[in-house]
């Protein structure tokens, strides 16, 4: 058995085997340990990304709730202001009908009395018309010059 080569070789091999496996086996176990550590902080990593998607996704579910509730109340605000500016608007337009109606008033009131006063100059020009007519045909000569003189002499106490 000494003398066999196959069992030389054996002994070689586990000879070769017992050096190479204790510094083999703290690479191998060095290299599972790093490998372990590695999946570990990946797994760690992976958890706090997961906390901070989970973060996010609620403060932007928050945030969308948010902006409904401040485009609803922009809304409000502006159905309220649309409101508000028709009421304005109605009451303007009122106002402005009643100051056109209290200017048309005022026309035809101006129109009367222009109208009025045309109609009483027309009538004292037909009358005084008439009265000279009338006081040239029925009065004589000498009658006329007696009247204009009388309204001569009164003429000075009329004017002032």
């Amino acid at each position: 058995m000494l003398s066999d080569p196959t069992f030389w070789v054996l002994v070689s091999f586990v000879i070769f085997v017992a050096l190479v496996w204790k510094p083999g086996s703290k690479a191998v176990a060095q290299l599972l340990d790093d490998r372990a550590e590695k999946i570990r902080s990946d797994l760690e990593k992976a958890a706090k990304l997961r906390e901070e998607a989970q973060a996010l996704f609620a403060e932007y579910q928050k945030k969308q709730r948010d902006a409904l509730k401040d485009a609803e109340a922009i809304v409000a605000a502006a159905k309220a202001e649309a409101e508000a500016l028709s009421k304005q608007a109605a009451a303007d337009l009122e106002s402005s009908l009643k100051r056109r109606e209290q200017l048309a008033l005022q026309r035809i009131a101006q129109a009367e009395a222009q109208a009025t006063a045309d109609v009483r100059a027309a009538a004292v020009d037909l009358a005084m018309a008439a009265t000279r007519k009338i006081l040239t045909d029925r009065l004589d000569t000498g009658r006329q010059e007696a009247l204009i003189d009388a309204a001569i002499k009164e003429l000075p106490g009329k004017l002032n």
